[in-house]
């Protein structure tokens, strides 16, 4: 394993991060933010609490778990898109680096931008709302795990992406409809029976449902099929992006 290589590729990605400090971090919290705000108090004064928790407090796994996802996939996504774009791609083709020490500089970086958002982000709701953490071991696992996990679904939308249009079409036409439909912001319980059976069939759902029974114990179904769900997206987008490396699939374009 070349840990020199790996290091050089996610010192790059950090640094790019620290000259974008605004765009990067300060821009994605301050969006959630304004969520806390508008859902928080102004749909919170009328849902006062769901399921013996304040709604404030509710929303906010979800509210980590819709940046989490968005930020993974777009700075995996845009790191590995940018030097195919530019024409450096070549330059790390031409290195002794094999596929794996690619992946988890890409990888690595993008999910710890992701994490490092996600945690400001639960610090400023304290601001907003008090809040428990019941289980933070499994908490933690679970924001590294959707991190990785999302950071290498946005890798393999980035090297899939030919153009700027491709890169942002899955994070807005996918990922977010699916996070708000995914009870980020309510429980499904609340859904009539035959929305409740649809709502199921969304993978976010699985996400933000562990996610949340971490803080408050309270989950829409089984922490054991959340991990499941989240396990089975990692081996998948593992396999995809062994079968990118193995096929050159678009890496040179």
């Amino acid at each position: 394993m070349n840990w020199y290589a790996i290091a050089a590729i996610y010192k790059f990605e950090m640094a790019r991060t620290r000259r974008t400090l605004m765009q990067s971090i300060a821009s994605p919290v301050l969006s959630t933010s304004l969520y806390f705000v508008v859902f928080g108090s102004a749909i919170g004064s009328r849902i006062t609490s769901v399921e013996g928790v304040s709604y404030g407090a509710f929303i906010i796994p979800g509210l980590i778990m819709l940046s989490l996802l968005m930020q993974s996939v777009s700075n995996a996504s845009f790191g590995i898109y940018f030097p195919k774009f530019t024409g450096t791609i070549y330059e790390i083709h031409s290195a002794p680096v094999s596929f794996v020490e690619i992946v988890a500089g890409y990888v690595g970086a993008a999910a710890t931008k992701s994490v490092i958002v996600g945690v400001i982000i639960l610090a400023t709701a304290r601001l907003f709302v008090d809040y428990r953490i019941a289980h933070p071991l499994l908490m933690v696992a679970f924001l590294l795990l959707t991190a990785i996990t999302f950071s290498l679904f946005g890798f393999i939308i980035g090297i899939w992406a030919d153009n700027f249009e491709k890169l942002q079409v899955i994070p807005l036409l996918v990922i977010t409809p699916l996070t708000f439909l995914g009870g980020s912001f309510y429980s499904i319980h609340m859904l009539p029976p035959l929305w409740q059976k649809i709502t199921l069939l969304n993978p976010v759902v699985y996400l933000v449902s562990g996610f949340r029974w971490s803080f408050y114990d309270l989950a829409d179904v089984g922490v054991g099929a959340s991990l499941a769900a989240i396990a089975g997206f990692l081996v998948a987008c593992l396999v995809a992006v062994g079968w990118i490396f193995r096929t050159g699939y678009k890496l040179k374009s």
